[in-house]
């Protein structure tokens, strides 16, 4: 059966908060196992200047670089304090024990197909309130607080019952991924429509070159310009119907028009062969060896193959095509969300350096040096403005202010994990050709009608 690959955990965790905010029950009180120290105007959130710092990163696409960075800073501010970090991957296993015995580390990267279950820890009454953290000065923006430095919704994606108990740090772009070198050597122009892709596809396979692999092993890759391209054809309320189970969602133009459009892609022979089969990195190699000249993929992707990227190979990413020209939004509307949840838990030995580490790298400094390891935006607006050395980061930046406010993204990712296995599944056989579009409504209008109606599952509304 498929699995919901890490990636797509990078923004379900963000809408999973967003999800329960509503349902979550307020958080018990508790004292934390040691008494922060006295606040002062260089100190505002009481940080006790020896007590040690422990902190837990999720090691993915993004590495732990920007977070040991922002430890030094810390360092600095507090020379006496001992830090200590671990850069991992299966944070449930190691932490959940940890929580049990009320010995958590003081600040977490809770991200990744392993993240700790967030509804659990609030209700549970396992995380720090963020609030002083939002009202306390920004180390390096004067006149602001930290909130006032974030891009809009971000606190609130983390908010449960009145209260923000998670912060997300990363701001990722997904799209269709190419060469700006190749396209430019044979006077490609990156497609506006579906129709645009599809004859720029015919011009790459008579240079030799597939226009399209993906990550086989994954198809949830391409959920995302699926949902983009109904979000775009047939306005917010069609992606807004699919994330709150409405009868017959799955049946809507905007999702027939889409899901057609994939499938034609696949119908023409326009995927690399053995594309099925190949892991993330794999797929993702291919391209970069010229195999294929378009690829679904997220902002993290620079980060993740930097090791293995060609000389002069430009990254660039497009906002996935419009269906039609007439698409209800236009073709700069763009697929983004937060990521990278971090949670502060109450029963740490020094909540207070938990939130000034976070408060460290919510500053300009920290952020824009995130952004220059990893090639990717931060949730601190303006951050990584000046990063050159990045080509994925510039288009990124680029798409994000040509969107404005018509950014898009769906929810039901991190609400009903059946569902969207279902979906990835079966858009696994899409684009194998083994079903046509047809056959990919019915599955998945099938597997959403089968949550709604299962009372055992929690349901969500946007």
């Amino acid at each position: 059966m498929h699995t919901i690959d890490r990636r797509r955990f990078l923004i379900a965790g963000a809408l999973s908060l967003a999800a329960t905010a509503c349902a979550a029950p307020s958080q018990p009180r508790s004292t934390p196992s040691a008494a922060g120290g006295a606040k002062t105007a260089g100190n505002p959130l009481g940080v006790t200047t020896a007590a040690a710092l422990d902190v837990v990163i999720f090691k993915g696409g993004y590495g732990d670089a920007y977070a040991t960075n922002a430890e030094g800073l810390y360092q600095q501010r507090f020379p006496q304090a001992k830090i200590s970090h671990q850069g991992i991957q299966k944070l449930r296993e190691t932490l959940q024990s940890r929580f049990v015995a009320g010995n958590p580390p003081d600040v977490v990267d809770n991200t990744g197909p392993s993240a700790l279950n967030i509804t659990a820890l609030v209700k549970e009454g396992q995380l720090t309130d963020l609030a002083p953290l939002l009202a306390a000065p920004s180390l390096d923006v004067p006149g602001k607080t930290v909130k006032d430095t974030l891009l809009p919704g971000v606190a609130d994606a983390g908010t449960f019952d009145g209260k923000v108990l998670a912060l997300n740090y990363a701001y990722t772009v997904y799209g269709f991924w190419y060469n700006k070198a190749l396209f430019a050597s044979k006077g490609w122009q990156y497609p506006k429509t579906w129709e645009d892709l599809l004859a720029l596809a015919e011009e790459i396979k008579k240079a030799g070159i597939a226009p399209f692999t993906y990550q086989g092993k994954y198809p949830s890759y391409f959920i995302d310009p699926l949902m983009a391209m109904i979000e775009k054809a047939g306005g917010h309320e069609a992606v807004i119907a699919i994330d709150d189970l409405e009868p017959n969602a799955w049946q809507s133009d905007a999702v027939k028009a889409s899901v057609a459009a994939i499938g034609e892609l696949a119908a023409r022979g326009n995927i690399l062969k053995g594309s099925e089969g190949l892991s993330h990195t794999e797929a993702q190699q291919a391209w970069l060896d010229g195999k294929a000249a378009l690829i679904p993929s997220g902002s993290w992707l620079e980060n993740e193959m930097k090791s293995t990227t060609p000389a002069g190979f430009s990254m660039m990413v497009g906002p996935t095509p419009s269906v039609t020209a007439s698409d209800r939004l236009p073709f700069t509307a763009l697929q983004a969300a937060s990521s990278e949840s971090f949670i502060v838990p109450l029963r740490g030995k020094n909540p207070a350096g938990g939130m000034e580490l976070l408060r460290i790298m919510l500053s300009k400094a920290a952020a824009g040096k995130f952004s220059e390891l990893t090639g990717s935006l931060t949730t601190v607006a303006g951050a990584g403005e000046n990063v050159t050395n990045s080509p994925a980061l510039a288009s990124a930046r680029e798409a994000v202010a040509a969107a404005g406010a018509d950014i898009t993204g769906f929810r039901f990712a991190g609400w009903y994990g059946d569902l969207y296995n279902d979906a990835s599944t079966a858009m696994g056989e899409l684009l194998a050709g083994r079903i046509k579009p047809e056959e990919f409504i019915t599955r998945t209008q099938r597997s959403a009608d089968k949550v709604a109606k299962d009372s055992n599952v929690q349901k969500f509304r946007r």
